[in-house]
């Protein structure tokens, strides 16, 4: 029976394969007795990514560490080759005196890992409130450098609908959030 001792340990996976790995030791877990008693949990880290395309936001799901997925497991001379011959793994990342030993990584830097996840997620929920009213100048597009007022606020679209003055002229513009700035 094996003891309480896990670490975390870094598998090296072939790149864009990452959750094949993850999704093989979850159903290993739920299948195998003996992964259950070595292993205890599997992360890939991930941050979500805005991105403007033909002009509407999309949030995507970026791999923060492309090739690697983070095991807790007690490493074991029966777990090492549990872990070492699922398909799509390379191996291990060793420590740097002697490439044949697993090194373990600190708790401190899976927690730094998982905080810069977590505060990239908070700061994609934290965009700026935008107010009926309120003035803003556009920094993108083909207006960019005119101010206005905004009008409306479009939240499920993320969007603004902003009065521009062009030649002595209220001109309507629908500007997304990244497209313009607070006065």
């Amino acid at each position: 029976m094996a003891e309480n001792n896990y670490k975390w340990y870094v598998l090296r996976a072939i790149s864009g394969k990452e959750n094949k790995v993850k999704e093989y030791i979850e159903s290993a877990l739920v299948t195998s007795s003996l992964f259950r008693e070595y292993v205890s949990q599997v992360l890939i880290p991930t941050e979500k990514v805005v991105t403007l395309k033909n002009g509407k936001r999309t949030i995507k799901e970026r791999n923060l560490l492309p090739g690697y997925v983070l095991v807790e497991c007690n490493l074991t001379d029966e777990c090492y080759p549990l872990l070492r011959n699922i398909p799509n793994v390379l191996g291990f990342l060793s420590d740097m005196k002697n490439s044949r030993i697993a090194a373990p990584v600190s708790q401190a830097e899976i927690n730094k890992i998982m905080g810069s996840v977590e505060s990239a997620e908070e700061e994609l929920q934290a965009e700026e409130m935008y107010l009926v009213g309120e003035r803003v100048k556009v920094t993108d597009g083909p207006f960019n450098g005119f101010s206005g007022t905004i009008q409306d606020v479009l939240q499920d679209k993320h969007k603004l609908r902003v009065d521009v003055t062009i030649f002595d002229r209220q001109v309507p513009l629908e500007l997304g959030y990244n497209q313009v700035e607070k006065e």
